[in-house]
């Protein structure tokens, strides 16, 4: 069997429809009214799930983090995340409202205390980012709590997330594998589909998907053909929101084609190069059979000169054509007529050849 893992009442696999996972963030820019309006829109939108980040930021931060400014801001990193923090009680009013829904509610924790305010909260799964992959003591701490772990893995090589599945799988906690390059916005140059063969090949045990911080949804539909079982992407409601993250998200158009294009797609895969019984409508019209392009008399012969193939396909098939061709004619046969096994003497053709 292909590797599955179960979230609340979802089986995760390749023989499973994608999950995908509208990742809100902070896009909410510690907005609690927005936070609601995005999950809203995901449901709307057709998602199942919605994902938020939990951030407890003196437990998760120095003071020196005021020093840093990511990438894709103009402020420190502590000062984002000092604005976009929710408070627990946010959390689990968002969290009952997602459920209240019927979606699954996943939230990534930043720090020990952010672990264990969405254990109080009841979360079903966790997603570790990944700034956390190699954050062992953390990986270590969630996966006490033996629930299901979506593990992204950008920033890491095979060897470093070898030692967090090592800790999941010591600790019993199901796990998945995102693939992911933490660009934003990612070049699709530097998306490299080719890990998750990579990661296929070194966790054979593992689901695997794509954390996708590229722009549109075409790397995310590639993936899927290449066993991405979970899809991440950042969501927005409106790309005219501030926020570090927003520029990069999907908006809720987008999201809804990512859901109905992610089904559309695990659906086409697999199968064998055969003829299905379905087919058989078009082939009647579609295939060619012998026919006669010529009136024939009785007794002469088959040749390229008054026999040739046209459609419909409901006669004998054009693949017969050099099996009739010699033989000589039982009847009388008008012009534009398909041919049919009464319509010529049985026995050996002229080259000698049985049919």
């Amino acid at each position: 069997m292909k590797p599955e893992i179960q979230i609340a009442h979802r089986t995760i696999g390749e023989d499973h429809p994608p999950f995908v996972i509208p990742e809100i963030g902070i896009n909410h820019e510690g907005s609690f009214e927005k936070a609601k309006k995005m999950i809203a829109d995901a449901h709307r939108a057709g998602a199942e799930c919605v994902k938020f980040q939990s951030h407890v930021v003196e437990d998760e931060m120095v003071p020196e983090a005021k020093k840093i400014i990511p990438g894709n801001a103009t402020e420190s990193i502590y000062a984002i995340m000092e604005r976009c923090s929710l408070t627990e009680e946010e959390e689990r009013k968002l969290k009952q409202y997602a459920e209240k829904m019927g979606m699954i509610y996943l939230c990534t924790p930043f720090s020990r205390a952010a672990a264990d305010r969405l254990e109080r909260l009841g979360v079903v799964a966790y997603k570790i980012g990944s700034g956390e992959c190699n954050n062992y003591p953390l990986v270590e701490h969630i996966a006490s709590f033996r629930k299901p772990v979506i593990l992204s893995t950008g920033m890491n090589d095979l060897g470093s997330i070898a030692r967090s599945v090592g800790i999941l799988e010591r600790a019993g906690a199901p796990y998945a594998l995102l693939h992911c390059t933490s660009m934003y916005p990612t070049p699709y140059d530097k998306v490299r589909l080719g890990a998750l063969a990579d990661l296929k090949s070194r966790f054979p045990e593992a689901v695997l998907g794509l954390s996708d911080h590229s722009l549109g949804n075409y790397t995310c539909f590639a993936a899927i053909s290449l066993g991405a079982s979970i899809l991440e992407k950042h969501f927005t409601s409106s790309r005219r929101w501030p926020g570090p993250d927003v520029p990069i998200s999907m908006t809720p158009a987008e999201l809804k084609d990512l859901v109905n294009g992610s089904k559309a797609i695990h659906q086409s895969l697999g199968g064998h190069k055969t003829i299905l019984s379905e087919e058989k409508p078009t082939i009647d019209f579609a295939y060619a059979s012998v026919v006669a392009i010529k009136d024939i008399k009785k007794g002469e012969r088959f040749t390229v000169d008054n026999t040739w193939v046209k459609r419909p396909g409901t006669g004998i098939p054009a693949v017969h054509l050099g099996k009739i061709l010699g033989r000589r004619a039982s009847r009388n046969i008008d012009s534009d007529t398909l041919i049919s096994r009464q319509d010529f003497a049985a026995g050996k053709r002229a080259r000698g050849d049985r049919w």
